[in-house]
């Protein structure tokens, strides 16, 4: 006869305690699919009656039910093993249980049939299979103890394994960390231990470092965002999460220091699912990358600190031995020797600005600098970069493509720098803000630069009053934006804003806006009224029946050039945010 347990309910056959360092923050056990229990020798022969879509539900511990009021003892993962005898008055009492069995998660039902139940009512397979809870029929001739310790030594030898393996990556990681390895170093030893790529990023997703296929997907917009270059971090799941899709090939574990947020280990696999184990490398990799995280952000502290400071003696032109600053520029990897143009970015304000929320690594300027810093110094190495409370300073080589590329028109960087900006911004993910970026003028001369540094800062100003949240401007672009953006009194700018066009300034519905845009474009084609016909899709006697209206409105213009003038700056006027009266 079979060994059952006593007539009083069994807590089960728990497994022991993973090692805190790798299970106990994500909640991970190793464990065996039902589908891998069955495989085994002691049960062999075993039928799967219902519930075969829950095959791949994970075994971490077994228990015996010997006593028909076994719910409260059950535990999640368990495998449920019974005889029936404490159906045999009640077999259909099963389809009730089978249920309260799948919602406490548990594993499987193996019940042996003949002695005490004969067989399993068919409202019990149908609630088995509609709650996807194998109930597997063993064999009569196997005993309970001989699957207790086979599954159980199974599980034990996979946690074993899994903890080896584990305590050689952090013996490794720990060597790289001792012989002051960086990001690279550690996803360099990384392929050799798992069947996949993995890479370091931002928090919002920005490739930090990476190795193994990763390489073969960054073009892959599926986990890459195709202007940015940045990782879709907002796109896939955390840590244990990943888990419940057996199909996904993506994991991401945070890097996190205390309550702050440094960035994401993220795991590509080679065509497989994601598993358990894999996991907990994510979960020790990411510890070792937060004390390298953490301790080069405490170096760069103080670099950042010190080349903020010198750029900023350099763009306000506190700096006036020109020999002195190109060699401490040089010395900082910087090359100012060189035509230049400077690039400020100044964040956009918000309604409410607010703290670092918990768990921010930093403000949101100085990731905004970071972004920055990645983007100018893959384009120019000798770029200088540095962040401020607002904006972003970026002093960029203008001569050439440093990238060897077809390059651009001669001295004309405009392109490029478009570019930049379209790789900070990216798609909105990972929660940036927008801003607003100015160019300068092309300089030769290291003593221009505080000259470049104003033309850039007036050229963002200008473009968001122009253009408004997330505008590129360029200062030769700017035009008679350049004086009125000097005028100190919007108030002035109102008054002649109205004089100038009456109620063409100050109304805003469908007719006005309307007859305000033909008097632009006409203007802007110097008054060929056969071209502004064309780009407005007017017929011609529609145009000068309008024109005419416009000259009972403000004036012959037509015939006076002065008016013209005056009409062409109150419309720029017009588009210049946050004039009012």
């Amino acid at each position: 006869m079979e060994n059952l347990a006593n007539d009083v309910p069994t807590s089960g056959q728990d497994l022991p305690s993973v090692d805190p360092a790798l299970g106990a923050a994500s909640g991970i056990a190793p464990g065996l699919t039902v589908a891998e229990v069955l495989r085994l020798s002691s049960l062999a022969g075993s039928e799967v009656l219902a519930g075969a879509s829950g095959l791949d539900r994970v075994v971490r511990r077994l228990n015996v039910m010997e006593v028909p009021d076994i719910l409260p003892w059950v535990k999640a993962h368990e495998l449920l093993l019974t005889t029936g005898y404490p159906l045999r008055e009640d077999p259909r009492g099963l389809e009730r249980l089978v249920r309260d069995f799948a919602d406490a998660g548990l594993a499987a039902v193996g019940i042996k049939l003949g002695r005490y139940v004969d067989s399993v009512p068919a409202e019990v397979l149908r609630a088995a299979d509609e709650a996807g809870l194998p109930l597997v029929r063993l064999t009569d001739t196997v005993a309970f103890d001989d699957i207790l310790n086979q599954v159980l030594t199974e599980v034990l030898h996979r946690q074993a394994s899994m903890l080896a393996r584990s305590e050689e990556i952090h013996r490794i990681l720990v060597n790289v960390i001792l012989a002051g390895g960086d990001l690279d170093a550690i996803t360099a030893e990384l392929p050799a231990l798992i069947d996949g790529g993995v890479m370091v990023t931002t928090p919002d997703g920005r490739v930090l470092a990476y190795s193994g296929i990763i390489e073969d997907l960054l073009d892959d917009p599926i986990y890459f965002e195709p202007t940015s270059g940045r990782f879709r971090v907002e796109e896939f799941k955390h840590g244990r999460h990943v888990l419940a899709d057996p199909t996904a090939r993506v994991a991401q574990a945070p890097v996190m220091a205390g309550s702050q947020d440094h960035g994401r280990v993220v795991l590509i696999t080679s065509g497989r699912g994601v598993q358990a184990d894999d996991v907990q490398v994510l979960e020790r990799v990411a510890a070792t990358a937060a004390l390298v995280i953490t301790r080069d952000l405490a170096i760069a502290a103080v670099e950042d600190k010190y080349q903020g400071d010198f750029l900023r003696d350099l763009i306000t032109g506190r700096i006036t031995d020109t020999t002195a600053a190109i060699q401490q520029c040089t010395s900082l990897g910087w090359d100012i020797q060189r035509p230049v143009v400077v690039v400020v970015a100044e964040l956009d304000p918000t309604a409410a600005p607010s703290l670092p929320a918990q768990g921010e690594l930093r403000p949101t300027h100085e990731r905004f600098a970071k972004a920055w810093s990645l983007v100018a110094r893959e384009r120019d190495p000798r770029a200088a970069v540095a962040g401020y409370s607002q904006e972003v300073v970026v002093i960029l080589g203008a001569d050439h493509d440093v990238r060897g590329e077809e390059p651009e028109p001669p001295r004309v960087p405009g392109r490029q720098i478009r570019t930049m900006v379209g790789q900070v911004a990216g798609d909105g993910g990972g929660g940036r803000r927008s801003f607003c970026t100015g160019i300068s003028r092309v300089v030769d001369d290291p003593t221009d630069i505080p000259a470049a540094y104003e033309q850039a800062k007036q050229a963002a100003r200008v473009g968001r009053q122009v253009r408004g949240r997330g505008a590129v401007a360029e200062f030769d672009e700017l035009g008679v934006y350049r004086l009125i953006s000097q005028v100190p009194d919007s108030g002035e700018l109102w008054t002649f804003m109205v004089e100038t066009l009456g109620t063409l300034a100050t109304n805003d519905d469908a007719e006005t806006t309307d007859l305000r845009t033909t008097l632009e474009v006409l203007l802007d084609n110097n008054l060929n009224v056969a071209e502004t016909a064309r780009v407005l899709h007017f017929h011609y006697n529609t145009l000068r029946y309008r024109i005419g209206k416009l000259e009972r409105m403000l004036g012959p213009f037509t015939r006076d050039p002065n008016l013209r003038l005056n009409l062409m700056v109150a419309l720029r006027v017009v588009h210049m945010r946050g004039v009012r009266g």
